[in-house]
């Protein structure tokens, strides 16, 4: 099997939690090391790996793939220097801060026959996973409205400063908003129109930490929303088609295992609690239907998977670089709308 050399720009938490387990975990990846900055970990979790002092003498290895996942304020910045050194990259969310940045690297991994990646890993969980099967197997009739969210309640800053400092990538709409818009895009495709309200809710926050998005499609409505002062969780995925509803608390497991340091190709890997299951309602193949439909499992090395397959035998990318175009250009109609009040056409 080739051997895809791996190298990441980070071994924070995103490095060692959602992207270092999965690269040394998958036999087609070879997991160079990282470029840390401060602290030295990635060598003590993966003693055959290197702590790279610079992104140069990262690139002094000859990797084939690097991992932008450092703030998203940056992600332009070092992913075009990864691609114009002739790197396949892999991009953290949000893909860049702006559509125009976004669409650059689109071009020049174009330009230079590479494959530019998102790592929008959200598609595959479980829950997600569970709301597009549901969707697809068209249980529920023709969709005519949905709503998505992303809560939590946190309303403490974040001790990451660069999600709570003013810059072009901080706020929830390009952190949580990014997943959200991403998995609406994937099951519905790119809306007519937006219209959102953006806002500051927690003391002291000088960044965006609540927001209502509403996507306009010709026969169908979706509703996106996050917010960090919601204790009582409502159901995090609810879609109403003609024939029926299904209704799915947010039940995905891999985050909290990922952080417990559970290993990726455990037997019971993404398995949801029972109690997590979502409730369909509908009439189906001519019966009505009311029943807690069990959850599908949810697996991100699937996503490394399909992206080893991408580079390998030049097959797209699990999720590509228009993908990530089309998450911006819903971040920035959305941006406008909430600033003028007003209904952005995309």
């Amino acid at each position: 099997m080739r051997k895809i050399k791996t190298a990441l720009l980070s071994y924070g938490m995103s490095g060692k939690v959602f992207h270092a387990p999965f690269l040394s975990d998958h036999p087609g990846f070879e997991l160079l090391g990282s470029w840390e900055r401060s602290h030295k970990h990635i060598h003590a979790d993966y003693p055959e790996t290197k702590s790279y002092a610079t992104p140069e003498a990262l690139l002094e290895d000859h990797p084939d793939l690097v991992v932008v996942n450092t703030p998203v304020a940056t992600h332009f910045e070092y992913a075009k220097k990864m691609l114009l050194a002739g790197k396949h990259v892999l991009v953290e969310k949000s893909f860049t801060a702006t559509v125009a940045e976004a669409k650059e690297l689109q071009l020049i991994a174009k330009e230079k026959g590479l494959k530019l990646a998102v790592f929008h890993n959200r598609r595959w969980d479980s829950d997600f996973l569970t709301v597009k099967d549901v969707v697809s197997k068209n249980m529920l009739g023709d969709i005519v409205e949905a709503e998505f969210h992303f809560d939590r309640y946190n309303p403490t800053l974040s001790p990451k400063l660069h999600k709570e400092t003013v810059n072009s990538g901080s706020g929830v709409l390009k952190d949580l908003g990014s997943h959200l818009i991403d998995q609406a895009l994937f099951l519905f495709g790119m809306p007519n129109a937006v219209f959102s309200d953006i806002r500051i809710t927690r003391p002291k926050s000088l960044v965006d930490d609540c927001f209502d998005l509403l996507l306009y499609y010709e026969n169908l409505r979706v509703r996106l929303k996050a917010g960090f002062f919601v204790r009582e969780m409502v159901p995090s995925f609810v879609v109403h088609g003609k024939n029926g509803s299904f209704l799915k608390p947010r039940g995905d497991v891999q985050e909290e295992d990922l952080k417990l340091g559970k290993h990726v190709s455990a037997r019971d890997w993404g398995t949801e609690p029972r109690s997590k299951e979502g409730l369909l309602h509908t009439e189906f193949d001519g019966k009505i239907i009311r029943e807690f439909l069990p959850t599908l499992h949810g697996n991100y090395y699937d996503f490394f998977a399909a992206l080893y397959e991408s580079i390998t035998e030049d097959k797209p990318e699990p999720v590509t670089a228009q993908d990530g175009v089309n998450v911006m250009i819903i971040i920035e109609a959305a941006i406008k709308s909430s600033e003028t009040g007003a209904i952005v056409n995309v």
